[in-house]
């Protein structure tokens, strides 16, 4: 097949479609080959022959954007088979047949039906089939090839990120670099010049240049200056066709701003100022104004303002206000007129950020003369001092003296003065002042512990000038005399413990007086004189504002007395010493070894009988659980049922049925045995083991005559006889058991508890250290008097 392309519009196509036709002419229009395969990717062409009857390959081009009437011929299929009757078919199928790309099945001729864009899509892949019309047969094995969109200038330059804005310091040096540009065209770069962009500057010369093939914007002109002008507006364009006549072209805005350097020196306007300033001025007030002006924006036109020399830089101030870059002149002390009338200032004004590269056009700085003059004013009358401390002592009469204040007229006329209390509290009520003198005057009579300083307010006015007032602070301070006795610091509570030795400090107490220390700091302590001799306690006077109390005697008993009072006789160093008198309460209580207190007062009896609380709780709880069964075997014999018994109608048998066994020998309910028991061991003639008794028993070695002479076995027997014959008994037998043992032992008994009630020679202070065992005899027999424990 022979593929003939006439779309052959530039010189390299018309040689290469010269060369393919005069090859095919020289092998009489026909290559023989088997098959043609071509692949084709944006130029590049691969061609295999084989020595078979096959397809003519040729390159098929159609110009893009084709806006004729008729459609744009491509090129012509045609194969070696075909001998013009029209028996071959010739048949399009890939990309775009039939919608974009139409053949003539007779022809072969293929035409495009629309204008294509290359920026949409670059070529086109087809495959090529000749048919015999009549079999429908191939002719040729099917071949593919492409249709190439051939590029034409219609795209024009673009700036995708215009328009620009950028900055660039004042100064700079020319050919300083500011910003590149880019633009793109779609057109094909590969294909003519197309593409080739070329860069020029439409605004903004001479400031500003730009390189035509790069885009670099560059500065044009040396020092260009920001206060001069600031903004600029470059306009930059970009022409295809190499910049050729006949290439699209487009454009971009580009501000560039100057920014700011630090090349223009502070100024002032003026070499001369003058500043009016009344002599009523406050202190730490600002009192006037002065600037510097400075071309230079932001940090290059801060200053700082400086007082460099003059007669009045100890009385002015001056300090930057960083939002209005003024100079705020501010007085540091107060102005007289009448001392001194004006004063002159040199007053600096300096950058703060300074630039080196342009410190040829300095001295960054300015001075200028500040004149200030002071207005007289009519002032206020003038305390001697800026305040006042008076004292006075309590309790003295009222219009005793308190002191006096002074003040003057600074004014030359020197005008008198009065004086007055400004009663705006109820303190300035208390005092009264001379409106001639200025002495001040107790108005009550003042108690220093209730109050011990008043501050008050004293105001001073021109006679003829009533509207002229100043004022004055008072402090007034009320001494002390010595008007309150000492008394004890707090409510003591003192305890000494039962085995307590003689001497033993159980107590230290303190004094407190109302009075300041100089009339009540230093007291002494006493027992009231007026008794006698404390045989229980003493007390020792330790020379530091306390005092001891201390025992007396080696024991104390609960028993015997619980509670003491000491009379204590308490008096301060006072002019003259005032003195009181208080009593201390001192409880006895049980005490550990250590020194704790174990129990006093109601507890005593259960203390001394050895039971602790838990011992106590354990006894209560015992009671508790015998009482629940009790009561729960009572309950249990109540709701038994009453035993079945054989009606009274049935005269066959009569039985009776008891459910009682008898209570054995633990019964005792059903005589009273206490009148068995041996009269001796009767429980009103025991005597208690833990009380020594306040009669002496009788001798166990020898018992009583009448005692031994009763017969208990023939009162045994009696009282077994009358229980025989006694019909309310019940009907079981009884055991009775007796707790008469004999008589007692011959030897006597050990215990001294029964023996006499004096003491023996003999020291038990031993027991205490043998532990808690013997805590109790300790307590028994360790005392130097006989003493009852209740």
């Amino acid at each position: 097949m022979r593929i003939t392309s006439t779309s052959c519009i530039c010189p390299v196509l018309v040689c290469l479609c010269f060369v393919q036709r005069c090859y095919g002419a020289a092998h009489h229009g026909s290559i023989k080959v088997t098959r043609n395969q071509t692949k084709h990717v944006e130029g590049d062409t691969e061609v295999h022959h084989r020595p078979k009857r096959g397809w003519v390959w040729n390159q098929f081009f159609v110009l893009e954007e084709h806006m004729g009437p008729d459609p744009q011929y491509v090129g012509k299929l045609h194969s070696n088979s075909d001998k013009g009757d029209g028996s071959v078919k010739y048949i399009l199928t890939g990309e775009g047949a039939g919608t974009i790309f139409i053949i003539d099945d007779t022809t072969g001729d293929i035409h495009s039906t629309k204008s294509l864009d290359r920026e949409q899509k670059t070529h086109y892949v087809l495959h090529a089939q000749a048919i015999d019309r009549r079999t429908n047969k191939p002719l040729e094995p099917e071949s593919e090839f492409i249709i190439k969109v051939q590029d034409i200038n219609d795209n024009a330059p673009k700036f995708t990120d215009g328009p620009y804005i950028v900055t660039v310091p004042e100064m700079s040096e020319m050919g300083t670099s500011v910003l590149q540009v880019t633009a793109t065209d779609a057109d094909d770069p590969t294909y003519g010049n197309s593409a080739r962009v070329v860069y020029s500057i439409l605004q903004g010369q001479p400031y500003f240049s730009v390189d035509p093939k790069t885009g670099v914007i560059r500065t044009a002109l040396h020092n260009m200056d920001r206060e001069a002008r600031e903004h600029y507006s470059v306009v930059i364009q970009a022409k295809d066709m190499a910049g050729q006549v006949g290439g699209l072209s487009g454009s971009t805005t580009v501000n560039i701003t100057l920014t700011d350097v630090n090349d223009n020196p502070p100024r002032f306007p003026q070499k001369h100022y003058q500043l009016y300033v009344p002599e009523s001025a406050q202190v730490g007030s600002a009192v006037g104004k002065i600037k510097a002006n400075d071309a230079d924006t932001g940090s290059n036109a801060d200053m700082k303002y400086t007082i460099i020399n003059g007669d009045g830089s100890g009385v002015f101030s001056i300090s930057t206000d960083k939002e209005t870059r003024e100079g705020i002149l501010s007085l540091k002390k107060p102005l007289n007129y009448e001392k001194k009338k004006s004063y002159t200032l040199n007053i600096e004004g300096a950058n703060t950020h300074l630039d080196f590269r342009f410190s040829h056009l300095g001295p960054f700085k300015d001075v200028t003369m500040l004149k200030v003059i002071v207005g007289d004013v009519d002032e206020p009358p003038l305390f001697t001092m800026p305040s006042y401390v008076m004292e006075v002592y309590e309790n003295a009469k009222i219009g005793t003296p308190v002191g006096t204040v002074t003040a003057h007229d600074p004014d030359a006329a020197n005008s008198l003065v009065r004086y007055f209390i400004d009663h705006n509290t109820e303190e300035d009520r208390y005092f009264t002042i001379d409106a001639s003198t200025g002495t001040i005057k107790t108005a009550k009579i003042f108690d220093r512990e209730e109050t011990p300083w008043y501050n008050i307010t004293v105001a001073a006015s021109e006679i003829d000038n009533p509207g002229l007032v100043s004022h004055v602070p008072v402090g007034v301070r009320i001494l002390d005399v010595n008007d309150n006795p000492p008394e004890l610091a707090r409510d003591y509570d003192v305890v000494v413990c039962e085995n307590t030795k003689p001497g033993q400090v159980i107590q230290t107490i303190t004094a407190t007086d109302k009075d300041n220390s100089a009339n009540g700091a230093r007291f002494h302590f006493s027992l009231d004189e007026g008794l006698s001799l404390n045989p229980n306690f003493t007390l020792r006077n330790n020379e530091d504002n306390t005092a001891s109390i201390l025992t007396r005697r080696r024991r104390y008993s609960r028993t015997t007395q619980d509670i003491y009072y000491l009379p204590v006789l308490i008096s301060d160093g006072g002019v003259p010493p005032l003195s009181s008198s208080s009593t201390l309460t001192i409880r006895v209580c049980a005490c550990e070894r250590d020194g704790r207190v174990r129990t006093c007062h109601a507890e005593a009896f259960l203390s001394s009988a050895g039971l602790s609380t838990g011992a106590l709780i354990a006894i209560l709880l015992c009671i508790v659980i015998l009482l629940a069964i009790v009561v729960l075997f009572i309950t249990l014999r109540r709701s038994k049922k009453e035993p079945l018994i054989i009606s009274e109608e049935d005269v066959r048998e009569n039985v009776v049925t008891y459910d009682d066994e008898g209570g054995g020998e633990e019964d005792t309910e059903a005589f009273d045995i206490t009148a068995l028991r041996n009269p001796s061991a009767a429980e009103e003639l025991k005597y208690r083991r833990d009380v020594r008794p306040e009669v002496k028993p009788l001798s166990r070695h020898h018992p009583s005559s009448s005692l031994d002479s009763i017969d208990v076995q023939e009162f045994i027997k009696q009282r077994l006889a009358e229980a025989d014959l006694d019909p309310s008994v019940p009907p079981y037998d009884s055991l009775q058991t007796y707790a008469y043992e004999g008589h007692r032992s011959e030897t006597g008994s050990i215990s001294s508890l029964d023996s006499a009630t004096t003491h023996s020679d003999q020291d038990y202070n031993y027991l205490g250290d043998w532990g808690p065992e013997f805590k109790k005899l300790a307590e028994l027999y360790g005392e130097i008097e006989p003493e009852r424990t209740t």
